[in-house]
């Protein structure tokens, strides 16, 4: 398990966002709609690490009414590149309060779909760069393709995936493998992930070389040592 609730077959995931949009004592000024995105792409990857596909969408909106469809669109245009049906979408906004800066909360609902294989029998491999704050707009190209993964997840190339958070790669693959781990690689292990811009994935070992070809760019080998 990572963040996940499991509840009598349903996967409960959720991520949260403040102080990164539009207002004017935002810390990272972007749209709501890329901070939707980013959002809802965190809570997305954790159903995926559990062997679920989202059923159902909450929006938990501090940022007032004028933010809603934003958030909403930001959601939507995560799912068309993730190339996956977009789920029901619900959720509140806070009218009572203004507020002076931005804030917003995703959980998604979903279904157990996949079996998961055991984590020590799979080969493993970072697919992506960590990358936080400014970097994430700037640095695109070096984030994990949430198409390519679903892809790869569908054609059962991929087993499993695992996405790496704020606490970095390291502690990632310690809460992965339930054990210190020491692991030789170009990125820096200790950096914040941000909206899990890199991804562990875990494939069966014959199928290690394919997908090395198949990732392409930004894809590295675990080793640990």
């Amino acid at each position: 398990m990572r963040h996940e609730l499991l509840i009598d077959g349903f996967v409960i995931t959720s991520d949260n966002s403040a102080a990164i949009g539009g207002k004017e004592q935002d810390v990272i000024k972007v749209s709501d709609a890329v901070t939707a995105k980013f959002a809802a792409r965190v809570a997305l990857l954790e159903q995926w690490a559990a062997g679920s596909e989202p059923q159902a969408i909450l929006i938990h909106n501090f940022s007032g009414a004028s933010s809603w469809d934003y958030y909403v669109e930001g959601v939507t245009e995560l799912f068309a590149e993730a190339q996956s049906a977009l789920p029901l979408i619900s959720g509140s906004t806070e009218t009572n309060m203004p507020t002076v800066q931005s804030g917003i909360s995703i959980t998604m609902i979903g279904k157990e779909q996949r079996k998961q294989m055991s984590v020590g029998s799979l080969q493993w491999f970072v697919y992506g760069v960590p990358l936080v704050g400014q970097e994430v707009l700037t640095n695109v190209h070096q984030t994990a393709n949430l198409a390519l993964l679903k892809k790869a997840l569908d054609l059962s190339l991929v087993e499993r995936v695992w996405p790496v958070g704020s606490k970095g790669l390291a502690e990632e693959l310690e809460l992965l493998m339930k054990r210190p781990v020491k692991i030789p690689t170009l990125l820096d292990t200790k950096k914040s992930s941000g909206p899990a811009t890199c991804v562990l994935v875990g494939v069966q070992h014959e199928n290690a070389e394919r997908a090395l070809r198949y990732f392409g760019e930004h894809v590295y080998l675990v080793e640990f040592v």
